[in-house]
């Protein structure tokens, strides 16, 4: 009775909007979903038909069509119960089939680890979303609850739930301009990860509430004083900012609480485009502006369509305040985003190539879907999607959208994939500048092409957009790929000669195009690819080109070829310096342990042929692995002794802590470690001047979740700016 209540309760609203809508449709789906769920329970006791009835309310509040309504109701149907999505289609028609299939996570798939499963979940979701807007908008109601209600989960759910609602769903909420989605989805995420941060905050914030209410009141009236005197109609609000903002500028530029300025906005909405500059005028005649700090996103709208314009003054009582002045219109946009002119209302699912609004969408597609790799593709999408823009001028006047820190490479792919495959110089504001040169706001960006050239590995380091990595990596790894051809041809050439003929003869008379066929390579360039890259031997393929008793005798001049020894030596049985780890089952491989990401058991791992040296093993995350050739690297694991919580075996990693330069922290900081059972083996620390401190330890540990407890207990320390692994 009381879900049925909560349901007419959310009709209501639903009607407000959208007179004509098919309650009878709605009523339907409810009672459907209400069949599928029954029995099941959410983790906080509640009847499980309670969430996706907030999922609809939410998707109320964004003023979505009955079709997005019904979804919220029956998006956990097909996951959660017998419901197949054929079902849905037959019942609800397509429209709400593929909105529900396009939420459903793929679960009944099998996947090698769970960061795999997460990426592919997202790029379907993704790939759907650029089918229809409207999928991404259902998602990010759906999380939205399931954030509100996160504490009823264990805690390594609640952190990796939040992580992934920081990295993924905040930005995303923030590309489409729904701005209260995504500061509540960034204080909620915020609360679970640095849980010790976030109630400082909530509680000094909270100390000073009467103080800054009296504040706010005042600046509110001087402003509508002055406004009022010089004819303009404004409606002014004010407020802190969100949580998650206020500890982004501590971290950034590592300072207290007490230290930061502009933690309260004042908003003014105002009749027209006009006014908002006779306002900003007079606002910045009233206080002095802070150099550096004046943003026109009128004149220069964010790529989500925000318009505001932005200034930081000194006000009353020398106190920073932050000023935004728009009009109603653009208020609107600025809290809704797109569900402030819903495309639907002009029968459209996803805007058009050239809408400039959501051109970040079709790039984010476009770019990436040849990326094979779910890992990868999660990677760029972040890239994608979490940064600050930065926004410069063609020579020809067109504005364009990049991330903060971006490169002269970074726009010269943007441009065009040949511009950036050539780009051999660059200027700014006619000035020549090196390619990896910063852009800053207003800079009018120029590129200079050669024909000869090429793609740098190099670039990887400094360019920032995702389409410029994958591009970079694709030539680099095309570019690798032929130089091992070539590598592999010569080797099996050489071999050839001790049988008195030449690779030429040996495929123009199709008996090597056979070989290649027999041993399960698609062509003779994959075969000699293989063998340039170590991964294949040239003896094994004269071997099937002639007699075995011809080459038995030329059986001890293997070790002519150091590339036919790489295998070899990967399989000599491992120092008792090296275990752990293990390659199709085998365990006695001859293992070295990358200096460079210091892997340890419990960490995704990948492993690298090396030329002599056996099996280098890497993070997956480990940034070395863009400029790995990736035809040597395979795939390993830990052993289940390695990987054990008990395991004898330990492994050195480095931690890099950033804090405060106060008496006890480093004390504190030993404690935290000793509590996680986890041995400090060096030390080093370095302090400032403005009273910070970078310290970095050398630590042993036996497996990644050792690790990852020590360096939580370290980060909720009180005066703890960031831990990293350095």
């Amino acid at each position: 009775m009381q879900l049925e209540t909560r349901l007419n309760t959310i009709i209501k609203k639903i009607r407000r909007y959208l007179p004509d809508a098919d309650i009878d449709m709605l009523r339907r789906a409810f009672r459907f979903a209400s069949d599928m769920h029954e029995g099941q329970t959410r983790k906080s006791g509640e009847p499980y038909m309670s969430h996706p009835l907030e999922v609809m309310d939410l998707i109320a509040e964004l003023r979505l069509d009955v079709s997005s309504l019904v979804a919220g109701l029956l998006h956990d149907t097909v996951e959660d119960s017998e419901t197949t999505v054929e079902e849905l289609t037959e019942m609800f028609g397509d429209d709400v089939a593929f909105l529900v299939d396009g939420v459903t996570k793929l679960s009944k798939f099998e996947f090698n680890t769970r960061e795999e499963h997460q990426a592919e979940n997202i790029r379907k979701m993704i790939i759907a979303m650029s089918r229809d807007l409207r999928v991404i908008l259902l998602k990010l109601a759906d999380r939205l609850h399931n954030m509100r209600t996160l504490k009823y989960m264990p805690a390594e759910k609640q952190e990796r739930i939040a992580q992934e609602t920081m990295d993924i769903y905040a930005p995303l909420a923030h590309r489409l301009g729904i701005h209260w989605l995504k500061t509540e989805l960034q204080d909620l995420s915020f609360r679970y990860l640095y849980p010790e941060s976030y109630y400082e905050i909530a509680e000094k914030v909270a100390s000073k509430k009467r103080e800054r209410e009296n504040f706010i009141r005042e600046v509110i009236h001087i402003l509508d004083e002055l406004f009022r005197e010089n004819g303009i109609v404004a409606k002014i609000d004010g407020r802190p900012k969100n949580f998650w903002s206020i500890f982004l500028k501590m971290r950034q530029q590592q300072i207290e609480f007490e230290q930061v300025f502009d933690v309260l906005g004042f908003r003014t909405i105002i009749q027209d485009k006009a006014k908002c500059y006779e306002a900003l005028g007079l606002v910045h005649n009233l206080w002095k502006p802070i150099p550096g700090r004046f943003k026109d996103y009128i004149a220069i709208p964010k790529p989500n369509g925000y318009q505001s314009l932005h200034t930081s003054v000194i006000g009353p009582y020398q106190e920073r305040i932050e000023v935004q002045i728009r009009t109603e219109h653009m208020h609107k946009i600025a809290e809704e985003g797109i569900a402030a002119h819903w495309l639907y209302k002009e029968g459209k699912a996803v805007p058009d190539k050239d809408d400039q609004k959501f051109a970040w969408l079709h790039r984010l597609m476009e770019e990436h879907q040849d990326l094979e790799d779910p890992r990868e593709f999660l990677e760029q999408v972040k890239i994608d999607l979490f940064h600050d823009e930065v926004f410069v001028f063609t020579p020809g006047g067109d504005v364009m959208e990049f991330p903060s820190g971006a490169t002269c490479v970074d726009f010269a792919y943007a441009i065009h994939s040949e511009v950036g495959h050539h780009c051999a110089g660059a200027k700014v504001n006619g000035q020549m500048v090196p390619l990896r040169h910063e852009l800053k706001n207003g800079d009018i960006v120029e590129v200079i092409t050669n024909k000869n050239q090429k793609p740098n590995k190099d670039w990887l380091e400094f360019v920032k957009t995702g389409r410029a990595q994958t591009k970079i990596r694709k030539s680099v790894r095309e570019e690798q790929r032929e130089r091992s051809r070539e590598l592999g041809r010569e080797l099996l050439n050489r071999q050839l000669k001790k049988f008195g003929t030449n690779f030429a003869a040996v495929e123009r008379n199709g008996t090597l195009e056979e070989v290649a066929e027999k041993s399960k390579f698609a062509s003779i360039d994959e075969m000699l690819a293989d063998i340039g890259y170590g991964k294949a031997q040239p003896e094994h393929v004269v071997e099937k080109l002639f007699p075995t008793e011809e080459v038995e005798e030329e059986t001890p001049k293997k070790k002519d070829s150091k590339i036919g020894q790489i295998w070899e030596k990967i399989t000599t049985r491992a120092t008792p310096q090296s275990p752990g780890v293990t390659l199709n089952g085998i365990d006695d491989i001859l293992v070295n342990y990358a200096k460079c990401c210091s892997p340890v058991p419990g960490d995704d791992i990948v492993g690298f042929v090396t030329r002599g040296r056996g099996l280098s093993v890497h993070q997956r995350s480990c940034p070395r692995m863009a400029h790995l050739e990736p035809e040597r690297l395979i795939d390993v694991s830990w052993d289940s002794q390695a990987a054990s919580e008990h395991s004898k075996a330990r492994r050195p990693v480095k931690i890099r802590v950033y804090c405060t330069d106060k008496p006890g922290l480093l004390a504190n900081m030993g404690q935290s470690f000793q509590a996680a059972g986890v041995n400090i083996k060096q030390a080093h620390c370095v302090t400032t001047d403005e009273k910070r401190a970078v310290n970095t330890f050398e630590v042993m540990v036996s497996n990644a979740e050792q690790l990852r407890r020590a360096m939580r207990n370290i980060e909720k320390l009180k005066g703890v700016y960031r831990v990293e692994r350095a």
